[in-house]
């Protein structure tokens, strides 16, 4: 069976082979390219994978660069085609030939494209003919993302434009009117697919809203290897320190961890917080003042109102060993985000048995049960989500435990949930015989939705229905 993988970025493994610096997004993916190729005497299967490619790799007027690989003595195929990822807004009828180059000469029996973010799933969808053989999986929904994208954030702050995102055309509203045209793509991609795969109730209501005939498969992720080794240790762990994966755009949601902190350090002033991913609060030189953005500048407004110069540390782009090293580092982990779908992050938080507190906002409650797994407490509530409408009085998952009121938007929103936050973050730290239990419920809630083996055999089995013609609606998994 011949598969090809359309990727956002290019993986690790293809990257070390060019010489060129690897990407630390999408790390589940290495985990899933090696499951399959220590597999690959069972599975028959030979892959491609597709994906942007860096500029300088091209030779002068090449379309497309081909390169054949030997990754665990099995063979792997990889294809190089030209995107302009950083403005991923903007489609590119080009691309569309580029990959119906590639689609020709690899002939595959099954396409599975990686996320609907990008233009390349749309160009691949509009430019190949045999839908019922493309498999588009859901990581974020873009088009839902938009509406949550200035998430309860002061008006000034939405409406401000600094010199650099005057200058790049970058400030809050035209970054959330970047979201929607890309959602408006991943609306008519999803809708070109004959089969689309995910993994919460949340993406399994828009894939059936969007293509009502397309066939959905659950297609659980597997994580990056390293998270399944080791486990957390209350005893060798920072006591009060928290941890999140990321805070640079306002969905991840930081804004509400520095509104939590001043309640937080009330109780507990050991409190320290810790961001991984890009740093955006910078402010020393002339040049870090005017590539600020108007929400970098009130990051560091919400710090220095709250006097947490000391007690905020920013740590920048982590290795995935960097990375584990730093939860098992920290006592808590936390995802305020205001909207996900299943974010790796948590998942790898859970999987190392680690205390986890997280907002009950998009597909995230089927994922981590609150109350059982930890602490979920109520989140955003975009206006424009569908839903969040047909569950608006529904309980949280689990005991429904830390439940506030439907807390609406703007600053009144921005209070209610940061509090909502920081008594969740106080309960971990003040019932450790609950958070004891919290931890191995999480791991090994973990462990089954990110099972190596049998999310390898469920995904063999989608393309085998697939390549097939006998695949059948999968319901989500209870």
């Amino acid at each position: 069976m011949k598969v090809l993988w359309l990727c956002n970025v290019m993986l690790p493994v293809i990257a070390r082979e060019y010489g060129v610096e690897a990407s630390n997004k999408e790390g589940w993916l290495s985990g899933l390219l090696d499951v399959t190729m220590e597999n690959q005497k069972e599975n028959k299967i030979q892959l491609a994978v597709a994906y942007p490619a860096p500029p300088e790799l091209f030779g002068q007027g090449e379309a497309i660069i081909r390169k054949e690989m030997k990754i665990r003595d099995v063979s792997l195929t990889g294809y190089g085609f030209h995107e302009d990822v950083v403005h991923p807004d903007q489609y590119d009828p080009r691309i569309e030939e580029d990959l119906r180059r590639i689609t020709e000469e690899f002939q595959p029996d099954v396409i599975h494209c990686f996320g609907t973010e990008y233009p390349h799933t749309l160009a691949l969808c509009r430019s190949f003919p045999q839908k019922e053989i493309i498999l588009v999986t859901i990581q974020g929904l873009c088009a839902v993302y938009a509406d949550a994208y200035d998430a309860d954030l002061p008006e000034r702050v939405i409406k401000r434009v600094t010199f650099r995102d005057f200058l790049k055309k970058d400030s809050i509203p035209e970054q959330r009117e970047k979201y929607a045209r890309r959602g408006e793509m991943e609306k008519e991609s999803i809708s070109l697919a004959g089969n689309v795969g995910g993994r919460t109730p949340w993406d399994r209501y828009y894939a059936g809203k969007w293509n009502p005939n397309a066939r959905y498969f659950v297609m659980r992720e597997t994580l990056r290897r390293n998270f399944y080794e080791g486990r957390w240790d209350a005893q060798q762990c920072q006591p009060y320190s928290i941890f999140l994966s990321q805070g640079d755009y306002p969905i991840k949601g930081l804004h509400y961890m520095l509104k939590a902190m001043p309640k937080i350090l009330g109780r507990r002033p050991e409190a320290r917080v810790y961001v991984a991913g890009n740093g955006i609060t910078a402010y020393g030189t002339l040049k870090e003042k005017l590539k600020i953005s108007s929400y970098g500048k009130y990051l560091r407004e919400l710090i220095k109102e709250n006097h947490l110069e000391d007690k905020v540390f920013f740590l920048g782009k982590l290795s995935a060993d960097e990375m584990k090293e730093r939860y098992l580092k920290s006592s808590l982990f936390v995802c305020p985000s205001s909207i996900e779908n299943s974010p790796n992050s948590l998942g790898e938080a859970m999987l190392l048995g680690m205390p986890c507190v997280t907002a009950d906002v998009g597909g995230i409650p089927g994922i981590f049960e609150g109350g059982e797994d930890g602490v979920i407490y109520r989140g955003h509530r975009p206006l424009q989500d569908d839903f969040y409408k047909a569950v608006t009085d529904a309980p949280l998952s689990g005991k429904g435990e830390n439940a506030a009121t439907n807390p609406g938007r703007g600053e009144n929103a921005l209070e209610q949930i940061s509090d909502a936050l920081a008594e969740a973050v106080l309960e971990i730290w003040e019932n450790q015989e609950k958070t004891s239990g919290y931890c191995e419920n999480a791991r090994a809630h973990a462990l089954r939705n990110h099972d190596r083996m049998e999310n390898y055999r469920q995904t063999i089995s989608v393309y085998e229905q697939i390549a097939g013609g006998k695949a059948e609606d999968h319901g989500v998994s209870e």
